[in-house]
């Protein structure tokens, strides 16, 4: 699409919102960027170019029709549909604008951290790789940038409004209940997230998780480079565990690497590993390079982060385990007995699964916000449980019952916005409250 002259509007100026706003009019767009927020609520808006037209504090309905609508992925793209010639987010501009190929990774759960390890290891490996996209790097900030390969991590919310986006390398992590209210049911979820396939054709890679049948038995294009992970199953194409060694089977060739722990890894984080394994193999680098990366990668703040320990008592904030997969799968990375913090604004999913898992592994559960009763019902009769209200009370509730070699983990399986600002705040907070008994000596 030629930008010149075309009127494009622009709705939301989040991160996203402002660099797609700046994108369009750089190409001499004619731009009107709206936002249903008042002047004073939005950050950023005097770094915008004066040529941008701002209609700010009224409802989107009353705006006119354009060439082009770009929707932040916080609003629906299909309140679009024929309001506008073409509905684009900021990842089919991205995608439009760049000369390189792409790596796209979507899923529930580890995105994030998938992505920057792919990023690392392709760094290691000699490439002029950047990550970006629903990390907090928009997409379109790698335009004009001297890159071999752009990494994106691409939501469901993204993917409703791409149309060409066709990546090289396209990865489907795992799925989990979540965005129902935006999407429907799961199954309208998964067929959003399927879309990161849809353009795909010859010279093109599909990842995909082979341990979920939901993931496994997607349909692709017939002439992709089908691929799948799998944690201990030998898989035709693909990766797998054996042992800390991955072997990767692709194109008639079989590799053996050893992944290198270093500060990130055990068994909670395989599925991640080897999915980024995979990923950084169909960039065809020598694999034994690119995983020397491992040795210094840390992870992300709020995913299975230590804090720290106290007394022989470890803690780890997985603020991010927003929804029952995320919660199991930070259950499950853990050694020995846990005293669980869970709870929040619950996003939907089969708790019955989550107090499975809870059962084997969790001696406390100390639960918190608006889920409280309900997983207090959930966990009923399986494992003690505490209903503590706030997130302070609970961890000096966990810490005073913890034992030397037990952890105390937040891993609340909930939103965090009956509380707290975001997951972050929720993960400060959890992790100011662990210094504080630190400073304070206020363990039992």
């Amino acid at each position: 699409m030629e930008f010149e002259g075309r009127s494009v509007l622009v709705l939301g100026l989040g991160v996203s919102g402002h660099s797609a706003a700046r994108f369009c009019a750089s190409r001499g767009a004619r731009v009107v960027a709206a936002d249903e927020r008042a002047r004073e609520s939005i950050p950023g808006l005097d770094a915008l170019p004066a040529s941008i037209e701002l209609r700010l504090g009224a409802p989107f309905p009353e705006l006119g029709d354009f060439d082009l609508v770009v929707p932040s992925p916080g609003i629906p793209a299909d309140r679009w549909a024929g309001r506008a010639r073409r509905v684009w987010g900021d990842i089919e501009l991205c995608y439009r604008a760049l000369p390189i190929p792409i790596l796209a990774v979507t899923g529930t759960n580890g995105k994030s951290t998938v992505v920057r390890l792919i990023e690392a290891m392709a760094q290691a490996a000699g490439l002029r790789a950047r990550a970006a996209g629903n990390l907090g790097v928009p997409a379109l900030e790698l335009v004009g940038q001297p890159l071999d390969i752009a990494i994106l991590e691409v939501s469901s919310f993204q993917l409703e409004s791409v149309d060409a986006f066709r990546p090289r390398t396209a990865l489907f992590l795992n799925l989990s209940p979540d965005h129902l209210d935006r999407h429907g049911d799961l199954e309208g979820y998964l067929a959003t997230k399927a879309r990161i396939f849809a353009r795909q054709g010859a010279g093109d890679s599909a990842i995909l998780n082979g341990d979920d049948a939901r993931i496994r038995d997607l349909g692709l294009p017939g002439s992709v480079e089908r691929l799948e992970f799998r944690r201990r199953h030998a898989v035709e194409a693909g990766a797998w565990l054996d042992g800390r060694n991955a072997i990767v089977r692709r194109q008639g060739r079989r590799e053996t690497v050893r992944l290198l722990e270093g500060r990130f890894g055990g068994s909670g984080q395989d599925d991640n590993l080897l999915a980024a394994l995979l990923a950084v193999a169909t960039l065809d680098v020598d694999l034994r390079i690119a995983t020397t990366a491992l040795a210094d990668f840390e992870g992300l703040p709020h995913r299975s982060e230590s804090v720290g320990e106290i007394a022989g008592i470890r803690f780890i904030d997985d603020s991010k385990a927003t929804n029952v997969g995320a919660a199991i799968r930070a259950l499950e990375s853990v050694e020995g007995p846990i005293l669980w913090i869970a709870g929040g604004r619950h996003k939907g999913g089969d708790l019955s699964r989550l107090a499975d898992c809870a059962a084997a592994r969790v001696r406390r559960a100390f639960l918190i916000g608006e889920a409280a009763d309900e997983f207090a019902d959930a966990l009923e009769g399986r494992i003690p449980v505490e209903r503590v209200g706030d997130l302070e009370k609970a961890v000096e509730r966990a810490a005073g019952s913890a034992h030397a070699g037990e952890s105390v983990l937040l891993a609340p399986a909930c939103a965090s916005f009956d509380q707290f600002e975001n997951f972050e705040d929720r993960g400060r907070r959890f992790q100011s409250a662990v210094r504080a008994l630190e400073a304070t000596g206020g363990m039992r």
